[in-house]
């Protein structure tokens, strides 16, 4: 008798627990507000370049117009030929290919292999010795970059860009990143190559490397953009014109043009571009190898 008492009637719940279609809608509704909110700052981060983009495409006097113009009218497609004329884009932007692909290789050979060293092979001191390696992230190069410029300059390669690639063959952030993907990796794939008589070299080549896509990729587009947008290292040891980057070269081209804002653009436009289409290329890989490594925290 309690329990039919206690039973509430056909069609009702308890105050306590809430309508299911009631919960469907409040989850929906907060949903719909951060995807609008992700999506204002994905606007708000895009606008600048947008702008930019649009204003490489403008007369000259129309850059700062106000009101702003948000479309150009007319479209001036001669400003990408111009910046071609008045400059040496060129060389500039060969110069900045040369160094990243180089650095790149070199960064991604250095830091998947000693990675494997801290990884997967045991030795006396492994750990104390990667921990001094990867604190060297928190040294600014501000601190020892004089010491540094006399080395190069003792050694003659100052004025070359042997001097940049010596500098940042070695990234002590390539090596924690791809140990810790390294770390995910089963350790009985290395144990049972060494039975089988693999060498480390041919287990570092034919076990693990295949299996690092993903991390390989990031470390990859990391090295390729911090090295295309260096201004400082570049400033400091290429002095010679024949031998400057995209961004001493743009920098070079304001002091002399600082009135041709369209052509100022146009150049900042070409100078980001590279930048923009290899980052879309391999977005999937760095997320990817940015999840699976030590950066996810």
């Amino acid at each position: 008798m309690d329990t039919m008492l206690d039973t509430p009637p056909a069609g009702t719940r308890p105050d306590s627990a809430p309508l299911p279609r009631r919960g469907r809608r409040a989850n929906r509704a907060w949903r719909i507000l951060g995807y609008l909110a992700l999506a204002a700052a994905a606007l708000g981060l895009l606008l600048p370049f947008y702008w930019m983009v649009v204003s490489s495409l403008k007369m000259n006097n129309d850059v700062f117009t106000i009101p702003i113009q948000w479309l150009p009218n007319p479209v001036v497609w001669e400003n990408y030929l111009d910046i071609w004329r008045e400059s040496d884009m060129t060389t500039w932007l060969a110069n900045t290919l040369i160094l990243s692909v180089t650095v790149t290789a070199l960064q991604v050979f250095t830091g998947s292999f000693a990675a494997y060293g801290f990884a997967k092979v045991r030795f006396p001191g492994r750990d104390v010795l990667f921990l001094v390696y990867v604190a060297t992230i928190a040294v600014p190069w501000q601190s020892y970059m004089i010491p540094q410029f006399i080395i190069m300059s003792k050694l003659g390669l100052s004025n070359t860009r042997w001097s940049i690639i010596a500098l940042q063959a070695f990234g002590a952030l390539g090596v924690f990143l791809m140990k810790q993907y390294y770390e995910t990796i089963p350790e009985e794939l290395s144990e049972a190559a060494r039975i089988d008589g693999m060498s480390e070299y041919g287990i570092y080549r034919r076990i693990i490397l295949p299996l690092s896509g993903p991390a390989l990729a990031s470390l990859t587009l990391l090295t390729f953009v911090t090295t295309w947008n260096d201004y400082l290292g570049p400033l400091i040891y290429l002095r010679s014109p024949d031998l400057r980057t995209i961004q001493l070269g743009l920098s070079t081209f304001i002091s002399q043009y600082n009135a041709e804002y369209a052509l100022i653009m146009t150049g900042s436009v070409l100078s980001v571009l590279p930048i923009a289409v290899i980052f879309l290329l391999g977005q999937r890989y760095f997320v990817e190898g940015v999840s699976t490594s030590g950066l996810k925290g």
